[in-house]
């Protein structure tokens, strides 16, 4: 039985990526040494780490004034570096799109001399949609406006990128990043969990603009932009691994034609799966179909026991972690870029046994 994974989170790899580091586990170009068992310092893993970087700035175009850090911490330890390292003694604003919005507001509100401003919200509608930004929203002196791309447990995505005047556009784009086609000068803060279209827990990918990072801050060191920066991701000791993995998955990327393909590709995915959804009334989809995430498709069938018998079900297909977050409920197909067409497929012949055997006669 084939198994397809559809986890938000460790999510699936491509294939290629994990035969390559298997064949590679034990003795790293013939090194006798895993890349786990490397010194970040030697230069070895310097050529892992500018490789991943190098590429990244490939696949992403990102501009020569942005720095690309590789952290620990995930993109949660982000909610406060961000406010603390940018907004401390000033106003920093927020768009609540759901769950993950929700904590890197709650996280900003901790730190005191940060003011904390939510300036639009979907919550009204179960954050089934993403608020309009217009820029006479945004107040010019706040010290940043704070975005989440993609709402993994939501289901919701942003598709137009909001004009913010001055005052920079920061974004937790932890599972839309690497598939979608906006413009890194857009944002002064790029952020991004790599478990989910990156590669294996354990990593934080931060792109931030350079005059953005600010010396002379009472910050903690590991909390501090200068500190990080100024040693190349090196002031302790990075996720190695998660590094090498990740250069590897930049490497599938570029081979695969880089990301207008990619992108390409996913959106065939997950068009596939929303023209099934919407061409029956057994399944729904709860999100504004302007807003849909082409990463994380939620849907439900209406009967929270039919949608326990359908997550039963799957699993016995081989579909793992189809079952919606403990939040919401229903189900969620995860379609990052390693995740198979024909996973797809299958599913949506799952979806249409499931409803010819459970609808009403």
């Amino acid at each position: 039985m084939t198994i397809y994974n559809f986890s938000a989170g460790p999510a699936v790899l491509p294939k290629p990526v994990l035969e390559k580091a298997q064949e590679e586990l034990v003795n790293y170009k013939s090194s006798q040494m895993s890349v786990m068992e490397l010194s970040h310092r030697s230069v070895l893993f310097d050529e892992i780490i500018k490789n991943a970087e190098k590429l990244l700035r490939e696949l992403m175009d990102i501009p020569e004034n942005y720095k690309v850090l590789f952290l620990q911490g995930g993109a949660s330890l982000q909610f406060t570096m961000i406010p603390l390292n940018l907004a401390q003694g000033k106003k920093a604003l927020y768009v609540n799109t759901g769950a993950w919005a929700k904590k890197a507001i709650s996280a900003a509100k901790q730190i005191e001399d940060v003011e904390v401003e939510v300036i639009a919200s979907s919550e009204d509608k179960n954050f089934t949609y993403i608020p309009k930004i217009t820029k006479d929203m945004v107040d010019q002196d706040a010290a940043y406006l704070h975005i989440t791309t993609n709402e993994t447990i939501g289901g919701i995505r942003y598709t137009d990128i909001p004009d913010t005047g001055d005052v920079p556009l920061i974004a937790d784009m932890s599972s839309n990043i690497l598939a979608n086609d906006y413009n890194v000068s857009d944002f002064g803060i790029i952020y991004a969990g790599a478990q989910k279209n990156i590669g294996p827990a354990g990593l934080t990918v931060v792109i931030i603009r350079e005059d953005l990072i600010k010396e002379g801050q009472n910050i903690p060191p590991m909390l501090d932009y200068s500190v990080l920066a100024a040693n190349d991701s090196m002031y302790n000791t990075p996720p190695t691994y998660a590094i090498y993995i990740a250069g590897l998955v930049f490497e599938w990327l570029k081979d695969l034609g880089g990301l207008d393909e990619v992108l390409k590709q996913d959106q065939e995915k997950a068009q596939l799966l929303y023209d099934y959804i919407d061409s029956t009334d057994f399944y729904i989809s709860p999100v504004a179909k302007e807003d849909r995430s082409i990463t994380n498709v939620p849907f439900i069938t209406g009967d929270d026991e039919l949608d326990k018998k359908f997550n039963s079900e799957a699993k016995n297909y081989g579909f793992e972690n189809l079952k919606g977050h403990r939040s919401v409920g229903g189900m969620r197909a995860s379609l990052y870029n390693a995740f198979p067409k024909e996973g797809v497929e299958e599913l949506v012949k799952f979806m249409k046994n499931f409803e010819e055997e459970n609808k009403e006669k």
